[in-house]
């Protein structure tokens, strides 16, 4: 396996350490060894050593959430999503990706989304086609947005709506390469979608990303990859922020009390925590979780729910009883796929609300 030293390095001092152990949402949900970062590192220091080989452990390379838990609790620096990520580019170049995210690569690439989807409900058509104009605002919805969570889209672009904004959505939107960088890493087609996208996005002056994961990518995977965007980036929740602090958006607190759910790539990788807890509230009174900011625990995705769909239930799971556990009953999420993880679970203890949710009320 040909990576870099410095992975190579942060494999094999990671490989014996537990410092993070109690962090991983994985690893926590599962109760399984293997999914911690240690076990990761364990597994992958073997294949560097040529005693085993990638294919061997390369289910366990995807097991990974790439939410960086990990790495915010780790005094010495060391950084099990960066070994992670090149792993997963190296699978690639070598042909070793397992046949389930080959699958979601090809559909990436063909279609520009994971799940291959290319029609979207005609509610959100309508909605987009009513903003498709050129203004000096994008808003970018994102793939699980569009094609898994129209419904949550379309009430994305009604709070814009209700505040007066005017904006631009695109009805064939460009693909971020937020999900190509998380199957494969920082591979030429990464790079191609994400040059894509900048070239779009650079033709307005604000570019509003609705959802986090993509918010991440352009905001600083785009930059380590060398693509440059121009317009000024920011995240759906600070907008919203914005739009509160100039009185654009009238908000109303009825006294409902909820705790909020930190994407872990605002709190963590963008190191916004206060934008989205100013807008909630706005809305409601807000009650802490134990861990919450950049200790915030990661509640699931769509896209690993593609491939360990019973993963991502336990991992909903137990963040819904992180709930239940300091005596509270609703939960906000600012992530449309921490959103959907949080909904499909079959429960009537915690009600799961969006900031659209909390704003459209």
């Amino acid at each position: 396996m040909i990576i870099s030293e410095k992975s190579k390095q942060h494999i094999d001092s990671c490989r014996f350490c537990w410092m993070c152990h109690h962090i991983c949402p994985i690893g926590n949900a599962t109760g399984l060894e293997r999914n911690t970062a240690r076990a990761r590192a364990l597994g992958l220091s073997l294949v560097n050593r040529g005693a085993i080989k990638l294919s061997e452990v390369i289910d366990n390379v995807y097991e990974c959430a790439g939410c960086g838990g990990c790495v915010s609790v780790c005094v010495t620096g060391w950084d099990p999503v960066m070994f992670t990520k090149e792993v997963r580019l190296q699978a690639a170049l070598e042909g070793e990706l397992p046949e389930y995210i080959q699958k979601l690569v090809m559909n990436c690439l063909e279609s520009g989304n994971a799940y291959g989807k290319t029609e979207l409900i005609e509610e959100l058509t309508a909605k987009i086609k009513e903003h498709s104009a050129k203004t000096d605002t994008l808003l970018v919805l994102g793939a699980d947005a569009r094609y898994m969570a129209p419904c949550q889209a379309v009430k994305a672009i009604k709070v814009l709506e209700k505040a007066n904004v005017e904006f631009t959505v695109a009805l064939d939107e460009k693909a971020t390469g937020a999900q190509l960088d998380f199957l494969i890493g920082a591979a030429n087609e990464t790079k191609a979608q994400m040059a894509e996208m900048a070239e779009v996005m650079n033709g307005f002056e604000t570019v509003v990303v609705y959802d986090p994961f993509d918010a991440k990518a352009i905001k600083r995977v785009y930059g380590e990859n060398g693509v440059e965007v121009k317009a000024k980036v920011v995240t759906y929740t600070a907008f919203l922020d914005q739009l509160l602090a100039t009185g654009k958006l009238i908000a109303e607190n009825k006294g409902k009390t909820v705790v909020f759910q930190d994407p872990f790539q605002l709190a963590r990788d963008l190191e916004e925590t206060e934008e989205a807890r100013r807008v909630v509230m706005s809305y409601a009174d807000l009650t802490e979780m134990l861990l919450n900011r950049k200790e915030t625990v990661w509640a699931g995705n769509i896209l690993m729910a593609q491939y360990i769909p019973d993963v991502m239930k336990k991992v909903a799971e137990r963040r819904l009883y992180n709930v239940t556990s300091i005596g509270q009953n609703t939960i906000v999420t600012a992530c449309v796929s921490e959103y959907v993880s949080l909904k499909s679970i079959e429960q009537n203890e915690v009600e799961v609300l969006s900031i659209e949710d909390l704003i459209l009320a």
